[in-house]
């Protein structure tokens, strides 16, 4: 049984190695991706084996980053696959990463990889970025309504050709703003203009004093020309504001002869009020002649001819008053003496 235990250890000892050896295999193909590590090898972008290992570990797309490791290396890049993965941790996007710098080499334009990593991260399309600076683009302006000295309303639209600055791509301001300052430059031009028709004979001077103003300052873009694609006659605003003025100056006046007329019919019902309590004054004066001519008839400080001669200046005067027109109460003071002299007889 011994000697047969003793033939026996090579074989197993052959058998035990070779488990090893096929689980060492296994092993090595379940942990390093030999595929893509011959694929480097084969394309000429050597990757250690570690480091692919390494960033399997780290849970990286290695296709990803492979794939555009190689098309920069053979698009005449030298890239650090290095700065693929920190990109690629930190959130970016490697396609376009990798495709706007094949594209900038291309066209010799200097962009490097840090600027494009950081361009990326911004939120902007680098990728379209490069292409918009090899080929610049138009931007449409709204229809833009402008007032010339004469008051005549212009309606201006334009077109701006602008190429995207890569160095101010980063913070710098989108094409809202060159929409506004185009925008605010037509106005001010515009407005600067003796009368419309010296707009409308010249509308290349806009575009000049537009571009003067260096409206692309502290944008994302450089413009390169500023054409006016269309100029219509609008309103005539001048009229319309002084006739507007007019109407206002108009109701102004209205509301203060309204105020005059309501200040006048105030005063008057004052002046009525204050005659009517001077009537009643008089009045009440006038209800004490019979009593003083009562108390002087028995008193004897009048006597009988002097009652007649009052009586005939009575008379005389509501004759005269009678011819005259008036007939009132307040001037026929032979009715007061009749009266007192009712009271005395009692």
């Amino acid at each position: 049984m011994f000697n047969l235990l003793l033939v026996m250890d090579p074989i197993v000892l052959w058998a035990v190695g070779l488990g090893l050896v096929i689980l060492l295999l296994a092993v090595i193909v379940a942990v390093v991706p030999v595929k893509i590590w011959f694929r480097c090898l084969m394309s000429g972008s050597h990757v250690s084996v570690s480091r692919l290992i390494g960033m399997k570990i780290r849970n990286i797309n290695l296709r990803l980053i492979i794939d555009n490791y190689i098309i920069s290396r053979k698009g005449g890049l030298n890239i650090n696959i290095g700065e693929l993965e920190t990109h690629y941790l930190a959130g970016g996007n490697i396609d376009k990463v990798v495709g706007a710098l094949i594209s900038a080499n291309s066209a010799k334009i200097s962009l490097s990889i840090d600027q494009a990593k950081a361009i990326d991260l911004a939120g902007r399309d680098v990728k379209k970025a490069v292409e918009e600076y090899v080929t610049p683009r138009v931007i449409f302006t709204p229809e833009i309504s402008a007032v010339a000295k004469d008051g005549i309303e212009l309606k201006v639209k334009a077109r701006v050709t602008v190429r995207t600055s890569l160095e101010r791509l980063v913070g710098g301001a989108d094409e809202k703003t060159i929409i506004a300052r185009v925008g605010e430059g037509i106005v001010t031009t515009v407005g600067s203009a003796e009368t419309h028709g010296d707009v409308l004979q010249n509308p290349d001077a806009i575009s000049g004093v537009v571009q003067e103003k260096g409206l692309d300052d502290g944008t994302a873009f450089q413009i390169l020309s500023v054409d006016i694609a269309d100029i219509d006659v609008g309103r005539n605003i001048g009229a319309d504001l002084r006739a507007f003025q007019a109407e206002s100056d108009k109701k102004i006046a209205q509301a203060k002869a309204e105020e005059r007329r309501a200040e006048a019919i105030a005063m008057e019902q004052e002046m009525r009020a204050e005659s009517e309590k001077m009537r009643a004054q008089v009045l009440r004066s006038e209800a004490e002649v019979p009593k003083a001519l009562a108390e002087a008839f028995k008193n004897n400080k009048i006597g009988v001819m002097d009652y007649y001669k009052m009586q005939n200046l009575i008379s005389d005067t509501a004759m005269r008053n009678s011819l005259g027109g008036k007939d009132d109460m307040k001037s026929s003071p032979k009715k007061l003496l009749s009266s007192a002299s009712r009271k005395e007889d009692k």
